[in-house]
């Protein structure tokens, strides 16, 4: 069936969390589709995962790694939706059985970001004094940024974008400074509040991105998402994604992992970390290949994932697996 046939007045159900990021990446998405496929009828259904619906507890408490899927997931499968628009980072390395990634979008800006108090002058991590609060609700930045700046104290931060920085600026805010993804930061017209792109620190996998699912079996539905692809990002995520999956970790894991094209040589290169929650142990690798299908990709990072396992990664892991919920 030719794809244009496929969009021909087709309503296309998108789903989507219900945040104001969720919905403004979810238009972006729609937009995409409406240029390519104008005839085809879109609409959009908003939900709450339960990521969204307990924001008083870590996320590194749950011990799930859906936590902000599984509802969008059970609603695809019942057919009320037809694809489901995530931030690539938050979706599990595998998917439920009859579930699929159709597409990934082209990447924003993958860093983490920091923005500082309006209270203060400083610009970086390295003028933050002694004792600094820096808040952040991820396990990879807090492992990451421990090792590198041991003289600050970290505090967990829930809520979405909005809801951090209000928390941030309040008068009585026990925080100095916040670390949040430069793309959402973004996406949401808020770039100027970053003072300060952490390199240093390896990013989430497969953050910047957006993963496109839909039902293994819907192939009209397969055919329209394929416009939203963007070739090179799907096969460094590909990446990404593979060396989690081979070291079976969760968005609640402080696993980091960078993968990029070197423009010259037209290789794919991947540097990875693992660190404990602690700070005090991490171990790294990288490698790099020649890369022209998923396939390839997904060898890319299953070779450097057994390299992090020779030099002690499943130790750092199987604690911190000890020490989870169950």
């Amino acid at each position: 069936m030719p794809v244009n046939s496929a969009a021909a007045n087709k309503v296309l159900r998108v789903g989507s969390r219900d945040s104001k990021l969720a919905l403004i990446q979810t238009q972006l998405v729609v937009d995409m589709l409406q240029k390519e496929y104008p005839s085809l009828h879109i609409e959009i259904l908003t939900m709450k995962t339960i990521g969204d619906k307990i924001q008083d507890v870590a996320l590194s408490k749950f011990g799930d790694k859906g936590l902000f899927t599984k509802e969008l997931e059970l609603a695809l499968e019942a057919r009320h939706i037809d694809l489901v628009v995530h931030s690539l980072k938050d979706m599990p390395t595998t998917l439920p059985p009859g579930m699929a990634l159709a597409a990934v979008t082209e990447r924003e800006d993958p860093r983490d970001a920091l923005i500082m108090s309006p209270r203060h002058q400083y610009r970086t991590l390295d003028e933050l004094p002694e004792g600094s609060v820096v808040g952040t609700g991820s396990v990879r930045r807090v492992a990451q940024l421990k090792r590198l700046y041991p003289g600050l104290v970290f505090m967990d931060i829930r809520g979405n974008l909005n809801t951090r920085l209000a928390k941030l600026d309040a008068e009585d805010s026990p925080f100095d400074a916040l670390v949040l993804a430069v793309a959402g930061m973004s996406r949401l017209g808020l770039g100027h509040r970053i003072t300060q792109r952490i390199d240093p620190l390896l990013h989430a996998v497969g953050q910047g991105a957006l993963g496109i699912e839909i039902r293994a079996d819907d192939h009209d539905t397969r055919r329209i998402a394929l416009c939203l692809n963007h070739g090179a990002t799907a096969l460094a995520c590909a990446a990404e994604r593979e060396l989690m999956r081979v070291l079976e970790g969760g968005c609640s894991v402080p696993i980091g992992a960078v993968a990029q094209w070197d423009e010259g040589s037209g290789r794919l290169e991947l540097r990875a970390t693992v660190v404990s929650p602690d700070g005090q142990h991490a171990v790294e690798a990288q490698g790099e290949a020649v890369v022209e299908g998923e396939e390839g990709a997904r060898a890319l990072g299953n070779s450097v994932a057994a390299v992090m396992r020779e030099r002690g990664a499943d130790r750092i892991l199987s604690a911190i697996e000890r020490s989870s919920p169950k």
